[in-house]
């Protein structure tokens, strides 16, 4: 989870000014967290204290409104009653690497990771993103190979 925050952080400025160089600052005085790592935080903290996902997801946001959300989920973040709305996008991914790390078998991790995206990219593409990226975390951490 660590490592998705710094490789957050340090890819933030070069999010809408990507670079086709290996040759950069690593952690420049212009970087900073988006809302990649506000919902790789809530995703763990609602896990780690058995919160709804709804709930912490929206009160995350609400605590950190400016960090980069985009239209439809800044939407879904001041709902009353919030809805999935059937994205594909990478948000779903780039909060699911706790997942990974808190649960400790292969189907564990995959219904989890459902259960964590559906809130809002119900969309069967994004669910999958967000399985592939926690299922990567639980093999990293059990040592598995490449292959």
């Amino acid at each position: 989870m660590l490592e998705a925050i710094a490789g957050d952080v340090m890819g933030s400025n070069y999010e809408y000014d990507p670079i086709k160089t290996k040759y950069f600052e690593l952690l420049g005085a212009d970087c900073f967290f988006t809302d990649d790592t506000v919902m790789t935080i809530a995703v763990a903290d609602s896990l780690m204290n058995r919160w709804g996902y709804v709930e912490t997801l929206q009160m995350w946001a609400r605590k950190y409104p400016g960090a980069g959300y985009g239209g439809w989920f800044n939407k879904w973040i001041y709902e009353d009653f919030p809805e999935p709305y059937n994205s594909f996008g990478n948000g779903s991914e780039m909060r699911s690497s706790s997942v990974g790390w808190l649960f400790d078998d292969e189907e564990a991790v995959l219904k989890e990771a459902e259960k964590s995206t559906e809130t809002t990219h119900n969309h069967p593409e994004g669910i999958k993103g967000a399985q592939a990226v926690a299922l990567g975390v639980l093999m990293g951490r059990k040592g598995c190979s490449k292959k």
